[in-house]
């Protein structure tokens, strides 16, 4: 048991798991609504690579795909590229779920530093899963990218 901070989101789209599934792990896709593209043949066992997309290559996050149930859920570690934190990387867990026409997003962020991270975790997961829920409800992502609007 570990008393670190955890974060969890939940939100309800109006698409199918597969729609879904294809947002959380497309590198193109990603790269529309989040800024970064999510790099990875998504097998469990295999490296993952949050990359930016300026064309640079560099990835800001970086981790293993702990699991991996497509259209389902998708568990995998994140950290920054280099050494190992201390008390080990966070881990996300994406839970998609299908009711009707819509799916539940559960998105859990474990395992974080410090309430800073976690607060950070908070600001950060709700407005990529806002600009997410946005394209696949409109075909658009958000006009203006959330993570840049200043916090009060």
């Amino acid at each position: 048991m570990t008393d670190r901070p955890t974060f969890a989101y939940v939100t309800y789209i109006e698409s199918t798991p597969e729609k879904v599934w294809y947002a959380l792990t497309d590198p193109g896709l990603t790269a529309t609504y989040w800024g970064h593209s999510n790099v990875s043949d998504w097998e469990t066992g295999s490296p993952w690579e949050h990359q930016r997309t300026d064309g640079s290559g560099i990835a800001d996050v970086v981790g293993l795909v702990v699991e991996s149930v497509p259209p389902r859920r998708l568990v995998t570690t994140w950290a920054e590229p280099g050494e190992e934190p201390p008390g080990g990387p966070s881990k996300v867990t994406f839970e998609i779920e299908a009711y009707g026409g819509i799916v539940r997003l559960t998105v859990t962020h474990e395992n974080l530093a410090d309430e800073t991270e976690r607060a950070a975790a908070a600001g950060g997961w709700a407005a990529v899963l806002s600009n997410l829920k946005t394209l696949l409800e409109t075909g658009s992502p958000l006009s203006e990218e959330p993570w840049h609007m200043p916090t009060s």
